[in-house]
Formats: structure tokens, C-alpha cells, sequence
């Protein structure tokens, strides 16, 4: 393809990308496509000629749009929202033509030194202190495991890339059942082991794991002969929203030495509003934190900040240089490959900049603001209905509820509920999920997408009410 092939056809693109989302209302939220069947459509060998970009943009349409749920749907309601505001696709358009490797500093001096300022930008709107530093990681899941290796090798005075876990004296690390699945998974690959991972109950209406119980079990594991290392706290975890309170399980962990980690990974977005900030109260205290601006933010996905106290016991844990990474004749520089587990990285920060740049935080804050107004509004309104519980009250725009129909017996409404969020999700007007609460079947649901309207977050009640009490 020459380049004025391309341009004609990034035009072409760029024309077809405005009239999706402008038309993405008129489409059903989620895929309806079975198993098996993107996947026949696709030859069993890759051709041996080149094809024309025409007929590869129409096979997109016709293969590959019917099997795409529309996470930038302004009624996806489910999980949390992977967000791409406009700015931040052009931005991300303009990488991906430049495609620029940012692992070091001489590789691409502007990548990091904007990162290194878009850092300090999220690090003061989001209120943390002027000594915090950090990077922009792939994930939250990337930046969770790299707190986790960090935890690993303070407890080890960083001998533990050397000399491996083997015969060591078992670590353990410290979390409620309300944190994300990729805490679990961070001890794994650290070679810590899901056997030493410590579940601390919760209590309150925020669900936050027991400080009382926290600290009985660090010291049960001391008095065991166990090597306590760390504890990971989450600021509005997945299922319910539930946070912990960071004051209280920072005092734990500075009594024994223990580095703290927060994962705030939807709900950090938040605290660019400072009336949010009540819910992680003492986060100057954590050792790490992660908040994807990928999702609430509005950055077109991947984008995740890991924010850290210590820059260095960061880079002592992950930093390797072999010469011909190392950069000669420049002093005082930033290679933020040895701030990450890829070495390659790619130019991140230019999305932030652009998605600032074009909203300012006051125009965030607004968009924030309104979804959590409109998302406890359809709270109260689902909860005046005599057959809807709500399980657990909003957390920020995140709340959770059971249909209860009267006559229904207890041991059916798990059933009940979840035919119930599949049969909205195979309607299309909404997308849901479900999640477990005590052990109970309940129904998730948030407000987020960048582009959702309180036409949209009301239309969900007037689709809950038909269809439990239609269709069901």
C-alpha cells in the first residue's frame, strides 16, 4: 500500500468511525453472534496474494462488526467502562501512524519526558502529595503484579530475583475477598502462591476488610515463623464497590514494615472530584496505588498510572542494563522500561495530553459528577419498587439489586436473577452483569461510558421493570 492509498482510506475510516458512534444508540449493546461463528467465516488459510483494502473494509463490516459487543455504547452498564473519548482516539490514531518504541529515554525523548509531566498532571488533579512519582503501565493487572514483585523483594532486601523463593521462609500478602482477580494472579507469577495469599474479612456498609482481623492475622503469622510482606487495599473494588479504609489498614501495615498497595483501578478517576476523596482517606499513606484512566478518564484503552512513594525500591525490582540499553553522555535521565515488566512501551502519555488538554479536569469532574447523580437516581427509583432489593447501596455510580417477586422462594432467586440479566442482555436496549453478594446471586450495575446521557441511565429503569415483569 502506498501512502496516498492510505491516506484515501484513513479518510474513509475516519468518516465511518464518527458515524458508528453517532449511530451506536440504534445498535444492540452486546454481540449476538453464537460460539463458532466469526470463526467459520474466516478462510482456513491466509491468502497467498495481497487483496484489495476495499474488500478487506467490507468484510469487516460483514464478519467482524455482528460479533463486537459496543463497549463505547452510552448503555453499557456493565463491568466498568473501557472509555476512548474522542481526543484520546486521534491521539492514539497519531501513535499508531509515528509508531514510536518509548522503552528509554534516547528511543524517544518527548514520550518520556510528557509522561513524566502527565504523571505530575494526574498526580495533582487526583490531590496525592508532591513527593509521589510514577508510570504509565499497560494495565492495572501489569502494574498490580509490579507492586506485588515490589512487595516480594522489600521483604527479601531485594535478593529474591537471585536466589528465587525456594527454601525461603513463605511470604505472605494480605487483602479482603473484594479485591480483582488480578490480585490473585499477581501471586501467582510472583511465585508467592495462592496458598499465601490472606483473605481478611470485612464489615460496614463499605465492606472493608476488618483492621482488628488484619492485624490478628499478621501477627499469627509472625508468631508462625512466617514472613508477612505486604498487603494490597482496594479503593472501589469490582463486585460491589466496597473500599477499605486505607487509614486504618496503613496503620497495620507501618507498625510491621509491610509495603501497601491500593487498587483503585476504576474509582480513582473519582478523586479528580474532591468531595470522592472521603473513600480513600489516608491514600498518602499507601506505598503504590493504580487508577486506569482508561476507564473513567476517558483514554482510549490501554492506559494505567501506577503511582509510587519510592521510585527506587520500584526500579531496584525491576530495572535490568545490559549495554546496549544504557544511554551514554546524558545524566539525570528517566528510562521507564525499568519502571515496567515490558521492555517495549508505547507512547501513552500523548492520549492523556490530548484528553486533558481538550476537556480540562472541570470538564471531567462534570461528566464524573453526572454519572454518579444519575446512577443514585435510578438507585432510589429500582429501590421504591416492591419487588426490587437493593443489596448494596451506590459507590460513587456502582450500586447492586435482586429482583424479588413475591411468591418466589428463596432457594429460586438465584436463577431467578440471572435469567433475568441475561434475558435484558439478549434484549440489547441495556447490557448488565451479575456478581455474588454473601453468596447470593445479585445485579450490577454502573454508569460511566463517556458519552452516556440521564436519558440513557433512565431508560435502564423502564428495561429492568418490563422485562422482570414481562418476560420472566
Amino acid at each position: 500500500m502506498d501512502w496516498k492509498t492510505f491516506a484515501r482510506h484513513g479518510r474513509k475510516i475516519a468518516d465511518w468511525g464518527a458515524g458508528y458512534h453517532e449511530t451506536l444508540r440504534d445498535r444492540p449493546v452486546r454481540a449476538r453472534t453464537k460460539p463458532g461463528e466469526i470463526f467459520g467465516q474466516l478462510p482456513a488459510t491466509p491468502p497467498e496474494t495481497g487483496e484489495d483494502m476495499a474488500a478487506i473494509l467490507e468484510d469487516f463490516e460483514k464478519i467482524v462488526m455482528p460479533g463486537l459487543t459496543h463497549w463505547q455504547h452510552p448503555r453499557f452498564f456493565a463491568y466498568f467502562p473501557a472509555n476512548a473519548a474522542p481526543p484520546s482516539m486521534l491521539a492514539e490514531f497519531l501513535t499508531t501512524v509515528i509508531a514510536p518504541q518509548c522503552m528509554l529515554w534516547q528511543t524517544s525523548p518527548a514520550a518520556t519526558e510528557m509522561e513524566t509531566r502527565m504523571i505530575l498532571w494526574l498526580r495533582d488533579a487526583l490531590g496525592l502529595p508532591g513527593d509521589v512519582t510514577g508510570a504509565i503501565q499497560d494495565s492495572a493487572s501489569t502494574a498490580t503484579l509490579a507492586a506485588v514483585l515490589t512487595m516480594r523483594e522489600c521483604a527479601l532486601n531485594f535478593k529474591g530475583k537471585e536466589e528465587g523463593l525456594f527454601g525461603q521462609t513463605p511470604l505472605r500478602i494480605y487483602c479482603s475477598d473484594e479485591v480483582h482477580s488480578s490480585i490473585d494472579r499477581a501471586i501467582w507469577f510472583s511465585g508467592i502462591g495462592q496458598d499465601n495469599l490472606v483473605r481478611i474479612p470485612t464489615q460496614g456498609p463499605l465492606r472493608g476488610m476488618d483492621p482488628a482481623a488484619l492485624r490478628k492475622a499478621v501477627e499469627a503469622d509472625l508468631a508462625a515463623g512466617l514472613r508477612p510482606a505486604g498487603i494490597v487495599a482496594c479503593t472501589g473494588g469490582t463486585s460491589t464497590g466496597a473500599c477499605d479504609d486505607i487509614d486504618a489498614v496503613a496503620d497495620v501495615a507501618q507498625d510491621h514494615g509491610l509495603y501497601l498497595h491500593v487498587d483503585a483501578a476504576w474509582a480513582g478517576s473519582a478523586m479528580i472530584c474532591p468531595e470522592f476523596r472521603t473513600l480513600w482517606q489516608g491514600i498518602e499513606r499507601a506505598d503504590s496505588v493504580v487508577f486506569n484512566p482508561h476507564k473513567w478518564l476517558g483514554a482510549q484503552f490501554d492506559c494505567s498510572v501506577q503511582f509510587v512513594r519510592d521510585s527506587e525500591a520500584l526500579i531496584h525490582t525491576l530495572a535490568i542494563r545490559p549495554e546496549y540499553l544504557l544511554t551514554h553522555g546524558a545524566d539525570g535521565i528517566t528510562n521507564y522500561s525499568e519502571w515496567s515488566i515490558p521492555l517495549g512501551r508505547r507512547f501513552r502519555a500523548l492520549k492523556i495530553w490530548f484528553l486533558l488538554r481538550s476537556y480540562g479536569l472541570e470538564g471531567l469532574r462534570t461528566r464524573l459528577r453526572n454519572h454518579v447523580a444519575w446512577s443514585q437516581a435510578l438507585c432510589d427509583r429500582l429501590g421504591a419498587e416492591p419487588d426490587i432489593e437493593i443489596v448494596t447501596p451506590p459507590v460513587l455510580s456502582l450500586f447492586t439489586f435482586r429482583y424479588r417477586p413475591a411468591g418466589v422462594a428463596e432457594d429460586d432467586l438465584d436463577a431467578l436473577n440471572q435469567r433475568l440479566v441475561d434475558t435484558i442482555n439478549d434484549d440489547g436496549r441495556i447490557y448488565l452483569t451479575q456478581t455474588l453478594v454473601g453468596g447470593a446471586k445479585a445485579i450490577r450495575f454502573q454508569a460511566g461510558q463517556f458519552d452516556c446521557t440521564e436519558e440513557d441511565v433512565a431508560l435502564a429503569f423502564d428495561v429492568i421493570t418490563e422485562i422482570a415483569r414481562k418476560e420472566l
